[in-house]
């Protein structure tokens, strides 16, 4: 199955790969037109599929369709009427002239989580064909129905056969196929630390390139002359988000010990509030987890730090509710000033989990945000325009949330450091990884270049 759609890439490469910049955009532009007339199927297939909550699902498609529009754009923008991007460059020797020329990478394996099925996916599979790439994508063997909808999607829109395959499986066996497929040129994954070593061990043993953006533990600090109800709702938004299964998610708070008791008050009366149930029922906000592996995973996290007398302020049990019974559910849940060794502190969970912690000074909470092996994102509540700029310095994260958890544009580049993983995906650059650069050097002199006596300078000489 995957050298199936390795050839049939490889093939549909050589075609995509010379197609001009504006045809390029126009079959993008029309992919996102395919997924707006299927924005409804497409949202209930998500939330059956992932246990996202309805509204969440149709939030995330239209970014899909917006998505495909901002690399339309932004293909149009850098090649135009070529099939390529070219720009002369001046060298400091006048007998020569230089250019340089990117061109599309070639056929890229693309490897994509099950939170987000088909927008992670969307965010390679649209910079990569904007590139003039051929993909293969392999979405999660837990969330896949949207991903192969998208190829359906790509068909009506015109895309040559070929410019994009998907194939499903197990990771341990259709991801590791692609990975080690001699006709793949990249690979981008998105997914745990733990399988983003493998892979790219996998891919060192050719030299190819990968791209990885993995796991978080991100952190929120909330100062204390913010306004408390925006506060609270950040917090609740910037963990619950997703049922908690984000990389992303601002799971350690630190909040300010002035309003440390306020803060926790309102907290724990907010997240007791949040509706839960059935997520294709609209208003519903946190609904099950994926699957009964990830509740199971989950659960065992929570009850190792209950059992080691973690102060749990909510939660940290499936919900009474009788339509809570069958599904994964598991009750928003918050911890308190549990040790910075701690394993729901320091180890991503990937589930409804928070955990908070009261700090003093502003050096002091920076000390402790930065303390991670993860640097993907972090936030900060603050009305203190100084103070804002300070913390945006300091994290050492790939991404900076001023008075806000979570939101995300194409505009902008997503990606972390450390065990975060590097390379990144979106923003106006995040064609660059699917492309590579050519320096082309031509010698316009019409002398000759004279470096060997045999050899004189005289203009127009002939043999």
């Amino acid at each position: 199955m995957i050298d199936d759609a390795v050839r049939a890439a490889r093939k549909g490469y050589k075609v995509w790969s010379a197609t001009p910049g504006r045809e390029r955009s126009r079959v993008l532009r029309e992919i996102a037109r395919g997924i707006e007339r299927r924005k409804r199927a497409l949202a209930e297939l998500e939330t059956l599929d992932a246990g996202k909550p309805i509204e969440e699902s149709e939030w995330d498609i239209d970014d899909v369709s917006a998505c495909f529009d901002y690399y339309a754009d932004r293909c149009d923008e850098v090649f135009g009427d070529k099939a390529y991007a070219e720009e002369d460059v001046k060298l400091p020797m006048d007998e020569f002239a230089g250019r340089l020329r990117r061109e599309a990478l070639g056929v890229i394996g693309l490897i994509t989580p099950w939170n987000y099925p088909l927008l992670m996916a969307t965010w390679k599979v649209a910079p990569a064909l904007a590139s003039g790439c051929a993909v293969v994508l392999k979405p999660s063997e837990l969330a896949s129905l949207t991903c192969q909808v998208l190829g359906d999607v790509c068909v009506e829109a015109g895309l040559p056969p070929g410019a994009f395959n998907v194939v499903t499986g197990r990771g341990d066996e259709a991801g590791a196929a692609l990975c080690a497929h001699k006709g793949v040129d990249k690979i981008s994954f998105t997914g745990s630390l733990q399988t983003g070593r493998i892979i790219m061990s996998a891919c060192a043993k050719d030299v190819k390139p990968v791209s990885l953006e993995l796991g978080g533990k991100s952190a929120l600090v909330i100062f204390d002359d913010c306004d408390l109800e925006k506060a609270v709702e950040w917090a609740l938004f910037g963990c619950f988000w997703t049922n908690g299964q984000i990389c992303s998610a601002t799971s350690r708070v630190f909040i300010h010990e002035r309003i440390r008791e306020k803060f926790l008050a309102r907290l724990k009366e907010a997240a007791e509030a949040i509706p839960y149930g059935n997520p294709l029922v609209k208003g519903c906000r946190l609904g099950p987890l994926v699957s009964e592996g990830q509740y199971k995973k989950v659960m065992k996290m929570v009850e190792r730090a209950k059992r080691k007398g973690y102060t749990l302020l909510t939660g940290g049990k499936k919900p009474s509710d009788p339509d809570c019974r069958e599904g994964f559910y598991l009750e928003p849940t918050v911890f308190v000033d549990v040790p910075m060794d701690a394993e729901v502190w320091r180890e991503e969970i990937f589930g409804p989990v928070m955990c908070v912690k009261t700090f003093a000074s502003e050096t002091e909470v920076v000390a402790m945000a930065n303390d991670s092996d993860y640097a993907l994102a972090a936030a900060v509540i603050t009305d203190d325009l100084a103070r804002r700029e300070r913390m945006t310095a300091a994290f050492d994260t790939g991404i900076v949330w001023v008075n806000c958890s979570q939101p995300c544009f194409a505009q902008l580049p997503w990606g972390g450091r450390k065990r975060s993983g590097f390379g990144r995906d979106l923003g106006a650059n995040g064609m660059d990884k699917y492309l590579h650069q050519k320096q082309v050097v031509t010698y316009v002199s019409e002398d000759p270049f004279a470096w060997y006596p045999m050899f004189d300078a005289k203009p127009n000489s002939k043999l």
